[in-house]
């Protein structure tokens, strides 16, 4: 009872003390992984030293890189990349070699042993992929050309980040033979495991999301029971948890539902993401953090500088302009919070010391603060410095015309009124999405092949961004839940045309109030319908047989024409 009750206390404290860092690291534009660094270097030796990195706490914490890894599994949709394909792996592959061997230099020269030097090199050759794809989302850049290519790099590191994170939970590293081996080990296993993820996501689940994808809890559960299975594969055949969950969330994200899935898996993920990135900071002791202080902030500067040119020559060399080639790469300086999940691995392995891992956490600290307010401002910065780089722009460089929503025309609900609108849709706009949370529509719509469809609850962000909602030149809303038409109007353009419906006269109002340029009150037009064939009727002295049914309900001139009022 004890222990239990030391574990909740453990616990709550985490919890508490993240929230209340969150809550300041958000105020100041920080990203939460850090909040959630310092609360573990806060409550751990470093500050108060009042929660251990034990028991319940290390459980959780090796939960959270699973589920860390699902989550970045989920984000991996390969159609999101095609377009440059090519392009990107070039760019990849040679960022990966190259960052790899800058990362050696610097360490090497700045006095760490072989063993720490190799460590320190595979550990911070990642990008940030949580802290990019997040800002870069949230300034509506992530589908930019520069967007997709720093996406592209990060898939193919995270595919690299799992390949180290399998080998460093091998038993034995001592010589270049064992690692030979250990490693083509892990390529053969992975790659088995990589083909039924894949062939599972062509054959196998579709089928099964199609039957539970309505149902929200069976949904959220079989997304999770899918992680699970593939971590007790890889368990079993003596990889690392996170391969499993990594090569599980790939085979979700090129589901039509992978949205939808990631929108209600993030939560949970961040709780248990939040536990693991305090553990880190409570395997910190204070000298730790500080016993190699100056080569982090040295390292730092020099790899900052160093991944922000490579970068730029790769994305250079494969012909895109220099604009691109600097937004690109300016996206991509940090060292990643991966580099944290590296060396906490290599200190659990017996690698590494805890004070490797402390200069480790104190570079991701300070180049993860400083590129966030770079990459909010990268456009800023550019517009500073592009007659420098302009030296470097020739006449054949041009960048790929990616195909991406943009004046086009959203739809959310797929129902009777807005089915007989979307071919007048689909001849007036080069592109027509539909939101829809009911499989059979998704499915019936994509049979068309006239429009795109994303299947999804349009409250949730993931969901409206897939649309492009906030660049559509004609929204129609066919619900009338209030809130959602709210949301809609607050993230359209301000020459956007916007249909909404409303069930109450005080909801219209609202909602035209709000921007809206119409709004469809099917229970008025009901009423405006009936009371035309009464007055038709009355007025004319016959009987209801003799009202002619073909006509439709009446519109706002017809009201208007007999005596009546505009719709609200």
């Amino acid at each position: 009872m004890v222990l239990q009750e030391a574990f909740v206390t453990d616990f709550a404290l985490i919890i508490v003390t993240a929230t209340v860092i969150g809550y300041l690291a958000k105020q100041t534009g920080q990203p939460t992984i850090i909040a959630y660094i310092l609360t573990g270097l806060i409550l751990g030796p470093v500050f108060l030293d009042v929660v251990t990195e034990e028991g319940l706490v290390e459980l959780m914490a090796e939960l959270g890189l699973g589920f860390l890894l699902f989550l970045l599994g989920i984000k991996m949709r390969f159609s999101d990349i095609k377009d440059i394909l090519r392009p990107i792996v070039n760019i990849a592959v040679l960022q990966t070699v190259l960052q790899t061997a800058l990362a050696f230099g610097v360490a090497w020269v700045l006095g760490f042993d072989l063993t720490e030097t190799i460590v320190i090199a595979l550990a911070t050759v990642f990008g940030a992929t949580p802290i990019i794809v997040k800002i870069l989302t949230d300034k509506d850049e992530i589908t930019s050309l520069p967007g997709k290519i720093d996406v592209g790099v990060l898939i193919v590191q995270d595919i690299y980040l799992v390949i180290v994170l399998a080998l460093f939970s091998a038993d034995e590293l001592t010589n270049a033979t064992e690692v030979g081996v250990t490693l083509a080990t892990i390529l053969v296993m992975m790659s088995f495991i990589g083909l039924f993820s894949l062939l599972s996501s062509r054959y196998f689940l579709p089928t099964l999301f199609r039957r539970i994808a309505d149902n929200k809890d069976v949904f959220f559960v079989i997304g999770i029971a899918w992680a699970f299975l593939f971590i007790a594969v890889t368990e079993h055949l003596e990889l690392s948890v996170e391969v499993g969950a990594f090569l599980a969330g790939i085979s979700l994200a090129q589901l039509p539902y992978s949205k939808e899935l990631e929108e209600r898996i993030s939560p949970i993920t961040d709780f248990f993401i939040l536990v693991f990135f305090a553990s880190i900071g409570l395997q910190i002791a204070a000298d730790d953090l500080t016993a190699y202080w100056v080569e982090a902030i040295v390292a730092s500067a020099v790899l900052m500088v160093g991944n922000f040119w490579i970068m730029f020559y790769l994305i250079d060399r494969e012909g895109f302009t220099v604009e691109t080639s600097f937004l690109g790469s300016i996206n991509m300086i940090q060292v990643s919070e991966f580099s944290l999940v590296v060396g906490a691995l290599a200190v659990t392995q017996g690698y590494i010391g805890t004070e490797v891992l402390g200069y480790l956490s104190l570079m991701a600290l300070l180049t993860m603060s400083l590129s966030t307010y770079v990459i909010n401002y990268n456009h800023a910065i550019y517009a500073r410095v592009e007659p420098f780089f302009r030296r470097w722009q020739s006449d054949e460089q041009t960048d790929v015309e990616l195909r991406e929503f943009d004046g086009h025309a959203v739809v959310v609900g797929f129902d009777g009124v807005t089915e007989g609108l979307l071919p007048l849709l689909a001849d007036r706009f080069d592109d027509v999405v539909v939101i829809d949370r009911n499989v059979e529509h998704v499915e019936e719509l994509e049979g068309l092949e006239r429009y795109e469809t994303v299947y999804g609850d349009f409250r949730h962000g993931e969901i409206r961004k897939a649309a492009n909602l906030s660049d559509a030149a004609f929204v129609l809303s066919s619900t009338v839940q209030a809130e959602i038409n709210e949301r809609l109007l607050t993230e359209v353009d301000d020459d956007a045309t916007v249909v909404v419906e409303a069930e109450t006269a005080a909801v219209a109002r609202r909602l035209y109030d709000a921007g809206a340029d119409y709004v469809v009150m099917s229970t008025q037009l009901t009423a405006d319908h009936v009371a035309e064939r009464l007055r038709t009727v009355l007025r004319d002295g016959g009987t209801f047989g003799d009202i002619d049914t073909s006509r439709g309900p009446v519109r706002d001139g017809d009201a208007a024409a007999d005596g009546g009022e505009r719709d609200v």
